[in-house]
């Protein structure tokens, strides 16, 4: 851990004493569902409708990115799948042109703020684009499982993959978060 600022490293590592979380049975409706037709702001500082995204498409829903000099919430890393969003996001930074080789476009996507997506994807390089979905709409269209803690409501660790608009699958939970992506790809491999 760096001796000048443990909070930043906090953010990219994970813990080895996470708790694990168990599927609960909050995403078995989704295999085979149409993405819903909403609009969302990204990063990239456009809207994007995930169902009108053809070929494979992979959304990693995460809870929130913490931020630097910004508190996570009491009790974030004792919530089974909370914590772990920067490295996962950084994990799939870091796999993004095996990812584009696979002929698949990427987004990660939360309930924060644009702003907030912003500051993330900025800080952490991030070659795609972080969608809000702050009004709740995509979650709410597909009945995501959700949590809430300190007044936010935020979604569970999810990772779709869709084709044409359809999920073809869904990785729930996802644990742990950083080797996300070797599942996506392994899958993608296996079924492009």
């Amino acid at each position: 851990m760096n001796e000048n600022n443990p909070a930043k490293d906090f953010l990219r590592t994970i813990p080895s004493d996470l708790p694990v979380p168990v599927d609960d049975g909050g995403c078995h409706h989704l295999q085979g569902l149409t993405l819903p037709s909403v609009n969302l702001p990204s990063t990239s500082g456009d809207t994007v409708n995930p169902s009108q995204i053809p070929g494979w498409l992979v959304i990693y829903c995460y809870p929130m990115t913490g931020q630097p000099g910004r508190a996570i919430p009491d009790g974030w890393v004792q919530i089974p799948g909370a914590a772990g969003c920067t490295p996962q996001s950084c994990s799939f930074r870091d796999y993004y042109r095996e990812l584009q080789a696979l002929n698949a476009k990427v987004f990660g996507l939360s309930t924060q703020s644009s702003d907030d997506q912003l500051e993330a994807a900025n800080r952490l390089h991030l070659p795609f684009g972080l969608l809000s979905d702050a009004s709740f709409q995509f979650a709410q269209s597909l009945r995501l499982p959700m949590f809430e803690i300190d007044n936010m409501r935020l979604t569970k660790r999810v990772t779709l993959i869709a084709k044409d608009g359809k999920i073809q699958k869904y990785i729930y939970p996802v644990f742990p978060p950083d080797k996300n992506v070797e599942d996506v790809l392994a899958w993608l491999k296996a079924h492009g």
